[in-house]
């Protein structure tokens, strides 16, 4: 396959990046636009944690409702120009977010949100937990640690397995995204509204 300007044009349009980015990846895969998309994949997750003190001042506000109409979202993304917030990669991933967030009910966006006296009440939940499965006390304290990991994956979005993808969290989900589209994006604000909650 050739490089061709049709091609070129598709790859933008599906990853949101840069023009030589994509030209490069394209002739680095023969003009296979799928093994480019993954190429240039690969590549910004590098890049992701390069461009994580960019400034991320332009965005949208992703939202869903659920067909029964009893849970609402509202997740703000924020990324660094207009031009990507206008980018349907971006869009779907905002959208995405919002699935996410209305299905599997994170409380915080990330760790250091969580509270210091929640996660004390979770340690001493674990400890008890490990003694009454009789667990030696020297292993105690490293079991906790590990099982707070999974606590952390429970309340923290950016923790939480993607619910279409499971093999990986959403803060994978978003480096990928940064990766894709070649700028800095943050997930800001959510609110999850549910009747009855």
């Amino acid at each position: 396959m050739t490089v061709t300007t049709e091609r070129i044009k598709k790859l933008r349009a599906m990853t949101g990046a840069g023009m030589l980015d994509v030209k490069k990846a394209l002739e680095e895969t023969a003009g296979d636009v799928e093994r480019a998309a993954a190429l240039l994949r690969e590549r910004g997750i590098a890049k992701a944690s390069k461009k994580a003190d960019r400034a991320a001042k332009e965005g949208m506000v992703g939202s869903y409702v659920h067909h029964n109409g009893r849970v609402a979202v509202l997740v703000e993304v924020n990324c660094e120009t207009d031009f990507v917030a206008r980018n349907v990669g971006f869009q779907e991933l905002a959208k995405n977010l919002a699935i996410h967030i209305a299905m599997a009910n994170p409380q915080y966006l990330r760790r250091e949100d969580v509270p210091e006296d929640a996660i004390e009440a979770e340690r001493a939940a674990l400890r008890a937990q490990a003694r009454e499965e009789g667990k030696p006390e020297a292993i105690i304290e490293k079991m906790v640690e590990g099982r707070l990991g999974k606590f952390f994956a429970d309340v923290c979005l950016l923790d939480q397995p993607y619910i279409r993808d499971d093999k990986k969290t959403i803060d994978q989900l978003v480096k990928e995204s940064i990766a894709t589209i070649g700028e800095n994006i943050q997930v800001g604000r959510f609110t999850r509204i549910a009747v009855g909650e």
